[in-house]
């Protein structure tokens, strides 16, 4: 039994945790539910050794302990997946699996072969084929949470917290995933799962505890709620889930791409293979795909990274361009809202106001910052970020708050076309629904839009139209009247 008792924890000008009390029990997955920022993964940080200043007392097994560093919880039997990747890029992946718990002989000399042969295992384990020597720099992020999940499952923990593990998964990760927890379950581990997807927490959770602006609301058995009274709890109000309204789209191609392909050098052949599509002017354009499927790479290539290894045409307003880069891209009206928003969209040790004037820095005075203030205040209050001031850290931001920071960065280059790499990635339902608004807002402004997503409730709410990836290649196309779960699901397993 794991119990947090009286839990409390501030941060500067933030309350995060008030007097919170919860029990986890062996063979049981417990939800732990709320909002961004309503102190979930602030709880898993402090059960686990991250956050070591705090009130309240952790109970195993009814003894107290006190942990003075992750490797206290580690040696008590925790491990814990973070939301936020803790792997080392430069390093390989047998590297990042057995860091700090390296295995060595008699003399102290690295047992490589067996760390690999143990890392290729754990890969197999989590369905994850790749060399133990593969730099994580050289994987997707989704692949990425992968060996993450393999590393904290590599030693034998009794207790084991999952925060937002699928975020970045398929859906045949995520039931690869599933089976692995249902054997811990079995093995009687306890299981503290955190997640934004509903469907998810009502196929593999037991129990639910939820939590509301840093304080326990309620608990229980999941099998005794519904979804929507969960989502009542957690938001303190009903919460209608968006639904894609049929509206008439300017017949204006603004943007076509005629056999794009992208050679992928590493193994010899396209990554990307003669794809084409056209984006209409107000449009809201849907990509979904498997893992793999190539989602991301569109949207990069279409972003003008890895230029010179495509092939094809891609013309706006139906003149041809030559994105060499980013800054020819953006120069173009291409802005790209990407998949990581804390390491690829945000500084995140700079404030609000400095992270929005990012991708415009030259057209502001570096002597007088009033102008830049000006214009950050305004997107603060048009896409309603959560904040008391502008000079707010973005680290000290919810996600859904860092990820509209992240969209005023972009709208401030006044684009013409929005790229869209998993929007919504690890954030919560209300804030959820308030991108979709924006993205809907945007579009009837004349911003043409392309949103790549694995998840496929979310293209079904937003898109106009929806082109669906397997293998690198367009398999299906949909409009949004006759696009349903089952056909995007057929057509992206080919």
């Amino acid at each position: 039994m794991l119990e947090a008792i009286n839990i409390s924890k501030s941060f500067p000008g933030v309350k995060a945790l008030d007097g919170v009390s919860m029990r986890f029990q062996p063979g049981k997955v417990t939800a732990i539910l709320g909002e961004n920022g309503a102190g979930k993964s602030t709880l898993l940080k402090i059960l686990s050794g991250v956050y070591i200043d705090f009130d309240g007392e952790i109970l195993i097994c009814g003894e107290a302990k006190k942990f003075s560093k992750i490797t206290d919880s580690q040696e008590a039997g925790i491990a814990i997946i973070h939301q936020e990747l803790n792997l080392i890029a430069d390093l390989n992946i047998t590297e990042n699996l057995f860091l700090g718990n390296e295995i060595t002989n008699d003399w102290g000399v690295l047992e490589s072969k067996k760390m690999e042969k143990l890392a290729t295992e754990q890969m197999s384990k989590v369905g994850l084929d790749y060399s133990p020597k593969t730099k994580i720099k050289n994987l997707k992020i989704g692949e990425q949470q992968l060996v993450e999940i393999a590393k904290s499952l590599l030693f034998d923990a009794n207790i084991i917290f999952m925060d937002e593990p699928t975020s970045a998964l398929s859906d045949k990760e995520i039931d690869k995933l599933h089976l692995i927890i249902n054997t811990l379950r079995n093995e009687g581990k306890i299981i503290v799962y955190i997640s934004h997807k509903m469907d998810e927490l009502f196929k593999i959770a037991d129990r639910y505890e939820v939590l509301r602006d840093g304080v326990s609301i309620g608990s229980g058995e999941l099998k005794d709620i519904s979804e929507q009274e969960l989502i009542k709890m957690m938001v303190g109000r009903e919460v209608l889930k968006k639904t894609k309204a049929v509206k008439r789209i300017d017949q204006n191609v603004l943007l076509s791409v005629r056999n794009l392909s992208l050679l992928d050098s590493g193994r010899n052949k396209n990554r990307l293979q003669n794809i084409n599509l056209n984006l209409k002017k107000g449009e809201i354009l849907g990509v979904f795909g498997l893992m793999g499927a190539g989602r991301t790479e569109l949207l990069e290539s279409l972003f003008g990274l890895n230029s010179d290894k495509i092939s094809g045409e891609i013309q706006i307003d139906g003149t041809s361009l030559n994105l060499k880069s980013p800054k020819n891209a953006i120069e173009k009206g291409i802005a790209f809202l990407t998949e990581d928003r804390k390491s690829e969209g945000l500084v995140l040790e700079m404030d609000i106001g400095k992270n929005i004037s990012l991708t415009t820095l030259a057209e502001f005075d570096l002597l007088r910052p009033k102008n830049e203030n000006a214009e950050a205040e305004l997107y603060v209050k048009s896409l309603n970020i959560k904040t008391p001031t502008i000079h707010t850290l973005c680290q000290n931001l919810s996600g859904g708050n860092q990820q509209k920071v992240v969209l005023a960065k972009w709208l401030s280059t006044e684009p013409k076309i929005l790229l869209m790499d998993e929007p919504t990635r690890g954030i919560d339902i209300n804030a959820k629904n308030e991108i979709y608004k924006l993205i809907e807002k945007l579009a009837s402004e004349g911003l043409s839009i392309i949103v790549a997503s694995s998840e496929i409730p979310e293209l079904l709410a937003i898109s106009d139209r929806i082109l669906v990836m397997a293998d690198g290649k367009i398999s299906g196309e949909f409009s949004a009247e006759e696009a349903t779960e089952e056909k995007l699901l057929k057509a992206a397993i080919g």
